[in-house]
């Protein structure tokens, strides 16, 4: 009896370790090698045709839907003398190949991944304002194909790209531009092919986008199709709202002109026998004036049309420009006035009454008798008609004249070409201050405008 009994143990033991063997055999079964019996069986030789465009929804013989979405990683440089911009994205395309179904082994085969894009259709897309452009290899093509089991195919991409963007200078540096990303179908019209947003959040931007001189305030996704003489296709567009920072312009360009012109204005202070100053000071304000709009426009595209920038530097330039005038005309009423007072001296009050008595006319001459009458020249004399000149001046002087405040104040200054520079101390400023109010208001009511 004990015999039988311990056979049957033994019995038991075995067949419960056989149990467990097949237990921890089916536990470490490696599903991922079942990856290669897959992609055998759904792309063998005979099986898939890459060349064959998918079907469309529902298995009909529309066109094929590929659902787009982007993840913008950073956009390096903006360029407005090209009028380009250079950004790097991953580029995701989704869309239903019915032929690519296979089991997931109970939900054990997440997806099949693939490297190479030949193995399977691909939707001909290409990006239509692209100038330059490469991808990522390093370390290796960062380039992905996820094959879902209901047959959704996921492509994945990472690419930097230089892309136009047209822009309107006008208001310059106080402008805002929009840049677009334009993608579309090269060869499949939409009769076989339409490309659409991703449901839910299409596009997606890095979290601290930094750039250089530029913010991006916003973006928004839309459709651009295409009627051609081949048929119309499908096209998708990003356009990117960027504003321009302008703290670097004000720092850069606006408070240095406007520092040149309150310069140009200390030759009003200097008398105005320091010629040397004078010239010296308003042609180095001229020249740096002139470098710096020279230098503005070097970074920027020649247009046809006038910005907000070349107003302000033309402006600037042509105070600087008056300041050297207005020292010319100083220095021209300046030898005017030696000239007058070298006359004065050359001949005295005295003798100017003497001459002007003997030039009066027959019938302002009181005679002694009838026949007593001064004679006149034929030909007046220089010293004569100056004589004559001066009498007259007086007599205007001698006139009664209403009070004015202004004149009265610029009495008090002997000389015309002082009056000229306390006047332009005055006229300079006020002008200044009128022209920068008219010019930030307007720009700025434009600015407004454009943002609504």
């Amino acid at each position: 009896m004990w015999p039988g009994v311990l056979k049957l143990l033994v019995l038991l033991t075995f067949l419960l370790h056989l149990s467990r063997c097949a237990q921890l055999q089916k536990k470490v079964v490696n599903f991922r090698e079942k990856e290669k019996e897959v992609l055998d069986d759904i792309l063998g030789p005979g099986r898939y045709d890459a060349r064959i465009r998918p079907s469309g929804e529902n298995g009909t013989d529309g066109p094929a839907i590929v659902r787009v979405n982007l993840f913008v990683r950073s956009i390096a440089t903006i360029s407005d003398i090209k009028m380009e911009y250079s950004v790097q994205l991953t580029f995701r395309e989704q869309w239903l190949d019915e032929r690519l179904r296979f089991s997931d082994f109970k939900g054990r085969l997440k997806y099949l991944t693939l490297t190479d894009a030949s193995r399977v259709w691909m939707p001909d897309l290409f990006f239509s304002n692209e100038k330059e452009g490469h991808f990522h290899n390093i370390i290796m093509p960062n380039v992905y194909i996820r094959i879902f089991p209901n047959g959704f195919v996921l492509y994945s991409i990472r690419i930097s790209l230089t892309l136009s963007c047209p822009m309107n200078l006008k208001l310059y540096p106080l402008d805002r531009q929009v840049c677009s990303l334009r993608m579309a179908s090269y060869g499949w019209t939409t009769d076989d092919l339409v490309f659409l947003w991703k449901e839910g959040d299409p596009v997606q931007v890095v979290k601290n986008l930094h750039l250089p001189r530029f913010t991006l305030e916003k973006f928004y996704t839309d459709y651009c199709n295409s009627k051609t003489n081949t048929g119309e296709y499908s096209c998708l567009k990003v356009d990117l709202l960027f504003k321009r920072e302008f703290s670097y312009y004000l720092i850069q360009i606006y408070i240095p002109c406007c520092m040149l012109v309150i310069v140009s204005w200390v030759s009003f202070w200097l008398d105005q026998s320091a010629v040397p100053a004078r010239v010296s000071l308003g042609v180095t304000t001229l020249l740096t004036m002139a470098t710096q709009t020279s230098g503005i426009n070097a970074s920027l595209p020649p247009v046809s049309y006038t910005k907000a920038i070349d107003i302000w530097t033309g402006v600037c330039l042509t105070f600087v420009f008056g300041a050297l005038l207005e020292f010319a005309l100083v220095n021209y009423a300046s030898r005017s006035d030696m000239h007058s007072d070298n006359i004065e001296k050359k001949y005295p009050p005295s003798e100017t009454e003497q001459s002007t008595s003997m030039d009066l006319p027959s019938d302002q001459v009181e005679p002694d008798n009838s026949s007593n009458f001064a004679m006149k020249p034929l030909v007046r004399q220089p010293e004569d008609t100056m004589s004559m000149d001066r009498m007259q001046h007086c007599e205007l002087h001698m006139q009664p004249r209403k009070k004015n405040c202004c004149r009265s104040w610029l009495s008090k200054f002997p000389t015309r070409s002082k009056r000229i520079d306390v006047i332009s101390r005055i006229f300079f400023p006020i002008v200044f201050a009128f022209f920068n109010l008219t010019y930030w208001s307007t720009y700025l009511f434009r600015e407004e405008e454009q943002d609504e």
